[in-house]
């Protein structure tokens, strides 16, 4: 009868980090090999097998691409919240922009309830808002502007006409320079600035593409910086709402440059509330001046992950840059081993249809192609006909390209060089080790997750289960590319008990604060058979 073996591989980081890799595999049988309380050389020793459970729903951990589901109108009953964690979500983002924050705090509950209920980390993103440039309002409600016409932006309350309007921000008239574009409603009309007053109290603009402008549409400035926060009022009262729920991960909007990322650090850590964890914060890419200079790498370095914002990134720049842009993002991401977020449109008519188009699908699989971590849905899953299908559908097209040879070919292309870490050198050594002896999965011991976004980095051929005694971390990591956290219970990693009892996914008794590594060895087994990885 096959047996599974198991090689421990110790590392010197900060918190003893380790991997451990199982080869072959029998679905009832299971062999364990301990190690012993040295760190240089752990001596190994075989353990009784033991019957483990038949994986539930194995088929809902087999890819790497995670998928971020936006909750909404359409789903945000407890039933349709677990299909769609059935259907495979790993990420349910909490959009702050609509509804009341006692909305996200009954929404945060059912996510937890249907956690505890499959015992496997849930992540929830909160994203904020951000600021909302508008004109004022017309006399007439709309004016149809026309081809080469003088159209001017002011800072008069008075309702405008067809020769003017009132733009409540000083910051953008400060900011405009003559030649600068302005976009009103999402492009839909192209303003360029040919003349300013004094003091920047209006400029005068040639309409390049005439159209309808209706009471307070958005402007966006693609050439201008502003000088504004990226945090209004109303981010701030729901930035600190988070922090009191429990969010795993805080989206931010309007990114303009480095400095707003220490801004809402800044903000978060005044604001923390004693004795709870830190989340993560998501810089979401949706301006041009992100790519000014260094500012991309900085961006990047500076936050813990980051969103690919494509509807005002598609907005702000042409039409035919925003490939490129994504791939340079996801690029950069992944040398800097953080993780990317690829949204906006990607099942789009699914919100009213129940398949896709295939552009979309292969808008989806080009995302994957990439290398993201996560692809994400927004009104397809939050108000469209269809959530379940929407995400049961995102996550075929994942299956379907990650079990192309192109896919793994190109994840080989593109891997980053290692840093010049024993940390690194151990996971390098831990990719070869699963080629040669044909490992199904690398397991990860971590405290708050550096080694394992390090594993994640590297794009294993085999999934990383990631074992922490902190939920927030083991959620915190849902996120990234090829990782799939357990639900720790009481601080724990390990279990004090048989291992048949150890095995039992219905009703495992933890010991609290256990550093009995065998123990943390047996629990990585018990995770790794309940998630079908082995």
């Amino acid at each position: 009868m096959k047996t599974s073996t198991i090689a421990l591989i110790l590392c010197s980081a900060p918190v003893a980090s380790a991997f451990t890799l199982f080869q072959n595999h029998l679905t009832r049988k299971e062999t364990f090999l301990g190690a012993s309380s040295s760190v240089n050389g752990a001596i190994l020793s075989a353990k009784d097998p033991t019957v483990a459970a038949v994986p539930k729903i194995a088929q809902r951990f087999r890819k790497n691409t995670k998928q971020l589901v936006t909750l909404g109108p359409a789903s945000s009953s407890k039933e349709m919240i677990e299909k769609l964690f059935l259907a495979g979500a790993d990420v349910f983002r909490l959009n702050f922009s609509h509804g009341s924050q006692e909305q996200k705090k009954e929404l945060l509950d059912i996510i937890r309830e249907v956690e505890d209920k499959y015992s496997h980390p849930i992540c929830v993103l909160g994203d904020l808002q951000g600021p909302k440039l508008r004109v004022g309002e017309f006399s007439k409600d709309f004016e149809n502007l026309e081809m080469g016409q003088t159209f001017r932006l002011d800072l008069d309350s008075a309702k405008g006409d067809n020769k003017r309007v009132q733009l409540p921000h000083p910051e953008i008239i400060s900011a405009s320079e003559i030649g600068h574009t302005l976009l009103v409603d999402d492009g839909k009309v192209k303003l360029t600035v040919i003349g300013k007053g004094d003091d920047d109290e209006y400029i005068d603009t040639r309409v390049d593409v005439p159209g309808k402008i209706s009471n307070r549409k958005g402007v966006n400035t693609p050439d201008s910086v502003l000088d504004i926060s990226p945090l209004t009022p109303k981010d701030r009262s729901d930035l600190e709402y988070m922090l009191k729920i429990g969010v795993d991960w805080i989206a931010l909007s309007f990114v303009q440059r480095p400095a707003d990322i220490e801004e809402i650090f800044d903000l978060i850590d005044e604001q923390l509330p004693e004795g709870e964890f830190k989340p993560c914060v998501m810089a979401k890419i949706e301006k041009p001046s992100c790519f000014d200079g260094d500012n991309l790498s900085k961006l990047v370095k500076l936050c813990n992950g980051i969103m690919v914002a494509r509807g005002d990134l598609g907005v702000e720049c042409p039409p035919e840059d925003v490939p490129l842009l994504q791939k340079i993002i996801i690029d950069e991401c992944r040398k800097q081993g953080k993780p990317v977020v690829v949204a906006t449109q990607m099942l789009e008519s699914m919100i009213d249809c129940p398949t896709p188009t295939r552009a979309e699908a292969s808008d989806v699989a080009t995302a994957i192609y990439d290398g993201a971590d996560a692809i994400m849905l927004s009104a397809e899953s939050a108000a469209g006909k269809y959530p379940e299908e929407s995400v049961a559908m995102q996550q075929r097209i994942i299956n379907r390209v990650e079990g192309d040879i192109h896919y793994r070919n190109a994840l080989e292309q593109n891997a980053p060089d290692p840093d010049n870490t024993p940390t690194d050198a151990m996971i390098v050594a831990s990719r070869q080790i699963c080629k040669t002896i044909g490992a199904k999965a690398i397991v990860c011991f971590s405290l708050h997750g550096a080694t394992v976004l390090r594993a994640s980095k590297k794009r294993p051929s085999v999934p990383i289960l990631a074992l922490c005694p902190f939920k927030s971390t083991a959620r915190q990591l849902s996120l990234s590319w090829g990782v799939y956290p357990d639900l720790p219970k009481a601080g724990s990693y390990g279990y004090t008990v048989s291992d048949a009892e150890a095995l039992d996914d219905d009703g495992p008794t933890i010991l609290t604060g256990s550093d009995d590594f065998d123990l943390v060895l047996r629990n990585a087994c018990r995770a790794a058979l309940k998630k079908g990885l082995v």
